[in-house]
């Protein structure tokens, strides 16, 4: 049972690093939102219990991670926290999976034959060939919802989706809030005001 708990907490952990501490490109970032919802009409959030991320009855220091930087954001945004009655509830998900890349680059070398130390002058045919290389890494995903509370209905999500960095694994506060910063760019409020801009 403990290595069951200990591998999902570190798959949870390792998918919330991984958008944040992304590879030099940084996560793909993708979003969607209820074109019918009137963002400016919720004033209030709170959180779903249990989150996505707390799947053993208790809470992980990653979901505390994950809600500290999603009430930053969300209050940026001009809602107000509580945990009675609120307009909307916010939700997280996480997953990691190990993938392999393999890539293949022409090569080519030059024989010198048995008299190499003629090669200056009787240099033979080139030899053209594969070199194939195998790279295992570690990708990341992060989902983020915003739930209508009163109609259960979700009305924006975030997903966020890269390389787990080692930098992100060593200081997972600093890559989880990175990352949901960066998902939450997308929010369709905070859309509107850079299109104004």
């Amino acid at each position: 049972m403990l290595s069951t708990l200990t591998t999902r907490l570190l798959v949870t952990l390792g998918a919330l690093l991984v958008l944040a501490g992304c590879a030099s490109s940084g996560p793909k970032i993708n979003s969607d939102f209820d074109r019918n919802a009137d963002f400016s009409a919720y004033q209030t959030f709170s959180f779903v219990d249990p989150l996505g991320t707390d799947k053993h009855g208790y809470s992980t220091l990653v979901t505390s991670h994950f809600k500290a930087a999603a009430r930053e954001q969300m209050e940026s945004l001009g809602y107000t926290y509580t945990e009675n009655n609120p307009d909307l509830l916010v939700n997280f998900f996480s997953n990691t999976e190990n993938r392999t890349d393999v890539r293949t680059s022409p090569s080519m070398t030059a024989s010198y034959g048995y008299y190499g130390y003629r090669s200056g002058l009787y240099m033979g045919f080139p030899v053209y060939g594969t070199d194939t290389d195998t790279i295992h890494y570690k990708v990341g995903t992060l989902n983020i919802d915003v739930v209508d509370a009163a109609e259960k209905r979700l009305i924006w999500e975030g997903v966020a989706e890269g390389k787990l960095s080692k930098e992100a694994m060593e200081n997972p506060r600093a890559a989880i809030q990175s990352a949901v910063s960066q998902i939450f760019q997308r929010y369709p409020t905070r859309l509107a005001e850079q299109a104004d801009q």
